[in-house]
């Protein structure tokens, strides 16, 4: 069955449907991860976009199901150069089609996801529709443009969870445990993982939860998840994040991380067409040491709307020089930009979360959060 994405210049690239049939209508973004194609479809912060996968195979290890980041594909669509029908893998339990119908996801192959990424690193990623079934090309660049942008959108309503509840993964934690609050703006599972990994007991709120609310409980510290979407879109949150400021420990991941920074009194931007992958370089600049890293984000925080006086930016992206992590001065405050429990990406940064830990009970003396 035929398949095609549209976007809203009137590029239209067809192909091949291996996925539901419909129409939905997103973002149309690239990722550079050459695995990771399960954990790429299931991350939340991908509410409202259409994903095209650089690596041209996809599908080969098939699917199972432990390697997600929610409970089902947050994507809006997917676009492949080759699908491979036949998994072969220890763990598939099925393979990446049926996943897609199952969960009603529209995708489509046999696109040439080369001209599509390099066409959209120059003129930026923008609205799309993607379409597989009984579809007017002219009708889908009609539906693109008059489809909803990113900017100024609250998405993070759509991925948050719907109240308040404990993490378990099967791993006791005692009582005695710094007990973290996760601000769920789409949180990955494997942030909860990691968190529960470096020993904490961990509750997850949902995002329009009020700072006195999360305060009541005393927790050792607060983590701000990642999330999709403009951190402009959500000002309900930023009011909050505001109000905890000094109150506890705090660690932002992505979204959390552009969240604290408008807390801070600092300005976010688009980016042309994001970071999204599993390679990309970020530099320490205490210790000049090199992350490789797994990112997935399409705003970014203007550097020069921070006061430097009071936050010390911490991390540099290599590829671009935009800013990935900065910590306060005089508060206990880190956050990065990147994601430190790389899933599925390289591991190197996954000594934040241990670094989050020392901050929750002191044990690193003065590092105050440095990051």
């Amino acid at each position: 069955m035929k398949g095609a994405i549209a976007l809203e210049d009137g590029r239209v690239f067809e192909g091949e449907s291996f996925g539901a049939i419909g129409k939905r209508a997103g973002e149309v973004v690239f990722n550079t991860s050459m695995t990771g194609y399960q954990e790429v479809l299931t991350d939340p912060s991908y509410k409202g976009q259409i994903v095209t996968m650089t690596y041209p195979l996809i599908g080969n290890y098939g699917v199972n199901p432990d390697d997600v980041e929610s409970g089902g594909p947050k994507v809006e669509g997917f676009v492949v150069r080759e699908y491979c029908p036949y998994p072969s893998n220890w763990s598939s339990t099925g393979n990446l089609a049926d996943y897609l119908v199952k969960h009603g996801i529209v995708a489509v192959s046999e696109v040439d996801t080369r001209a599509l990424t390099k066409h959209i690193r120059t003129a930026g990623a923008m609205r799309a529709v993607i379409a597989a079934g009984d579809y007017d090309l002219d009708g889908l660049v009609a539906d693109a443009r008059s489809s909803p942008g990113m900017v100024g959108r609250d998405l993070v309503k759509e991925v948050t969870c719907e109240r308040t509840y404990t993490w378990r993964d099967g791993k006791k934690v005692g009582e005695d445990a710094p007990h973290v609050v996760v601000y769920d703006f789409g949180v990955k599972l494997n942030i909860l993982r990691c968190l529960a990994a470096s020993g904490c007991r961990v509750s997850v709120f949902p995002a329009a939860t009020g700072a006195a609310e999360v305060l009541r409980l005393d927790p050792a510290g607060i983590l701000l998840s990642n999330g999709p979407g403009d951190p402009a879109g959500v000002p309900y949150v930023v009011d909050e994040v505001r109000k905890l400021l000094g109150k506890k420990p705090m660690f932002g991941i992505c979204l959390g991380h552009q969240l604290l920074a408008l807390a801070l009194g600092g300005k976010t931007y688009k980016l042309k067409f994001g970071h999204r992958g599993a390679n990309h370089p970020v530099k320490e600049l205490a210790t000049g040491k090199i992350d490789i890293t797994c990112q997935n984000h399409g705003f970014c925080v203007d550097i020069d709307s921070l006061d430097q006086r009071e936050v010390e930016l911490t991390h540099i992206n290599l590829n671009d020089m935009t800013l990935e992590g900065l910590r306060h001065k005089t508060m206990t405050i880190m956050s990065v930009q990147y994601h430190p429990e790389a899933s599925a990406g390289p591991h190197d940064a996954r000594h934040l979360f241990d670094r989050f830990r020392r901050m929750l009970t002191n044990d690193q003396g003065r590092e105050n959060g440095h990051a």
